[in-house]
């Protein structure tokens, strides 16, 4: 196991999808915050700055790669709340890491050489998700290019496999295998309730009901280091992943039983 979390406490990747506006970020991190420090959670703020892989070309993508990075860096000045975002080309990682302190591999370009270089060559933790049609296994490979470019603060991330078209499960067994190549493994609950393409709206759709039950069952297998839940103050009006996402005012009642089967779990 990597030294680089604090393993004693859970951890916690959550913030909204995307970045709309500085004002909704902020507050969000600020609540979150408030929230992970009240309950001793391993807090690191995320929004994407760049939703790159929309599947409506049309749909909401960001505020642009310098306005997102200059936002970030202001919230995370007046907050001093930790940063996690994703990449989607190498050339963004040196100008994302002046801002993030986790850098997001995305799912479908977890195999993509060049994008794991440019991130693991920052020197930040990398966060890279399992693509829907990959094993745990061979995410070892994964984790053996970033090690092999100087990295090896590394997060490997379960977001639901494929199955069928376009809905996703979780194989639980999957946390335990991904567990067996020696790094913290995150369970993205809700973005494993996604059903891509699936909306007709400006937003995927989704079932954000089950996102609780998936998160606790997740940590109640023992192989979870870090948890990763997207959350808004208002889902119904986010710009993306609306109704994959917990509702802010949700979020503390839920990270209790959180803690609560991620304490046990951990008991020998």
């Amino acid at each position: 196991m990597k030294n680089f979390l604090n393993n004693d406490s859970l951890t916690l990747i959550a913030g909204p999808c995307a970045l709309e506006s500085y004002e909704n970020a902020v507050f969000i991190a600020k609540t979150m915050q408030s929230i992970t420090e009240r309950l001793g959670i391993n807090y690191y703020f995320k929004v994407s700055i760049d939703k790159a892989n929309r599947t409506n070309a049309a749909h909401y993508r960001g505020l642009g790669i310098d306005k997102g990075i200059e936002t970030l860096a202001v919230i995370k000045r007046e907050t001093n709340v930790r940063i996690a975002t994703d990449i989607h080309e190498p050339w963004q990682a040196e100008k994302i890491a002046q801002a993030a302190d986790i850098i997001q591999i995305p799912a479908f370009l977890c195999r993509q050489t060049d994008l794991i270089k440019a991130a693991a060559e920052t020197g930040k933790i990398i966060n890279v998700k399992k693509a829907q049609f990959m094993s745990p296994e061979e995410m070892g490979k994964v984790a053996e290019k970033i090690v092999y470019f100087g990295n090896d603060k590394i997060l490997l991330c379960e977001r639901g496999n494929a199955f069928g078209y376009n809905n996703l499960i979780v194989d639980m067994t999957g946390l335990v295998r991904l567990k067996r190549h020696g790094f913290p493994v995150v369970f993205d609950a809700t973005h494993s309730v996604q059903i891509s393409g699936g909306g007709s709206n400006i937003s995927n759709s989704g079932a954000s009901e089950y996102v609780p039950y998936l998160a606790k069952a997740a940590l109640a297998t023992g192989s979870v280091d870090v948890l990763f839940m997207e959350t808004h103050n208002d889902p119904a009006k986010a710009l993306c992943d609306g109704s994959c996402m917990v509702e802010l005012s949700e979020m503390e009642k839920l990270l209790k039983k959180c803690i609560q089967i991620f304490e046990l779990s951990r008991q020998e």
